[in-house]
């Protein structure tokens, strides 16, 4: 059987430079840029792939990337303070109080967008 023991998730960007500034120095992820694309280091370890699209990039509608935290509305506040704008949802499941934070039932989530508009959230990590 094939040896599938080193999987890692990928997902496109429309500027890979943009994308390097807000992973690396807004968010403070190790990043490395290799053939024009941009390997991201996670705190478990595991590493994702951003590609380039430019022109062609849909952002994805959906959370593509999730940080587990073990305090949502200080690391909303903290973010915030890296320029870091989070988004608001109203009248939906998954609607957000002022800070952006969904206290709807089940584990604290806050969603925001990197430069490309990709989904990504910070959740509690209960």
């Amino acid at each position: 059987m094939a040896d599938l023991g080193n999987p890692f998730s990928g997902y496109s960007v429309d500027d890979i430079d943009a994308a390097q500034r807000f992973y690396g120095q807004t968010l403070g992820l190790e990043t490395r840029p290799v053939n024009g694309l941009l390997w991201l280091r996670l705190g478990t370890g595991a590493d994702v792939l951003l590609y380039p699209k430019g022109d062609a990039h849909v952002p994805a509608s959906f959370t593509v990337l999730n940080f587990r935290v073990a305090d949502v509305p200080g690391t909303v506040a903290e973010l915030r303070g890296r320029g870091v704008e989070f988004e608001r949802y109203e009248g939906t499941p998954t609607q957000t109080d002022e800070d952006g934070v969904f206290r709807g039932g089940g584990p604290l989530i806050a969603w925001f967008t990197d430069p490309a508009g990709n989904v990504l959230s910070i959740v509690a990590d209960d």
